[in-house]
């Protein structure tokens, strides 16, 4: 009963919770969602040209994407936040004027680019080859036919593990408290280490990881449905592909707006 009691004092004191929602209502949730969107964007924009090199013709190119993907993959992100932050930050001062976010957003942004570099190259080989065979014979080049047809399939197709890593992102983001942080600028995990260490009471904590899963248990639903919706689109259009008997005599009619290929003779 006692360590029940201890545990409960220690983490759960409902005052020591209370006090620390104003800061984190005040700045730290919106500074957490203001790293996770900015890194998120710089991911995407990465994570895209990385899947284009993966899927290049080039070898030299694959093997270029491939380089990045293992470094930034593999290294922990504390690392790269702290190279970046910190080590880097003398050269970038002039511009960030010792402002830590920039540098932590681009370090988060990296990170992220490697992870969804991999996810848009899964989602851009998942699509048939038929359809870039199809557009070719249409008369598109490669390049215009991957552009306007087989990428944006692909990304539909991803836009649940898209949504996964920003989950991934939004928790990385308490990374950034390393770089040194002044009071507006804390995050969601910062407010409530700083309030932790003020009141003697890790409670403060706690307050912050709810705040956490009111931001992440949302999403993860979200993915659900969005890839409910996705999969049942799919079976649905697999449907319509194998149609139903037809009889020998009766040719298939085309859909409305279809493109159709007649055959001479």
């Amino acid at each position: 009963m006692n360590q029940l009691q201890t545990l409960l004092d220690s983490f759960f004191n409902v005052q020591d919770m209370l006090v620390v929602v104003p800061e984190i209502l005040g700045y730290g949730l919106w500074n957490t969602l203001l790293l996770a969107a900015a890194a998120t964007v710089v991911g995407i924009v990465i994570g895209l040209v990385l899947a284009a090199l993966a899927v290049s013709r080039s070898r030299t190119l694959r093997v270029l994407a491939g380089i990045y993907t293992d470094v930034f993959r593999g290294l922990p992100a504390i690392l790269t936040i702290l190279v970046l932050g910190q080590g880097l930050a003398p050269l970038f001062n002039p511009i960030t004027r010792g402002n830590p976010y920039p540098l932590g957003i681009l370090a988060l942004g990296l990170i992220a680019g490697a992870y969804i570099g991999e996810i848009f190259r899964s989602g851009i080989q998942s699509i048939d080859k038929g359809q870039l065979e199809a557009a070719r014979a249409l008369g598109m080049g490669y390049g215009p036919a991957m552009r306007l047809i087989v990428i944006p399939q692909g990304i539909r197709r991803v836009l649940p593990a898209l949504v996964n890593q920003f989950i991934a992102i939004v928790k990385d983001s308490s990374l950034v408290y390393f770089l040194g942080l002044v009071t507006s600028q804390r995050e969601l995990f910062r407010v409530g280490q700083d309030a932790a260490v003020t009141y003697a009471n890790l409670s403060p904590l706690v307050t912050a990881g709810v705040f956490y899963l009111l931001i992440t248990v949302p999403l993860t639903h979200l993915v659900n449905v969005i890839d409910r919706r996705l999969r049942t689109g799919r079976a649905a259009v697999d449907a319509s592909d194998e149609g139903g008997p037809r009889s020998s005599g009766t040719p298939a009619t085309a859909p409305a707006g279809a493109v159709t290929i007649g055959q001479d003779g």
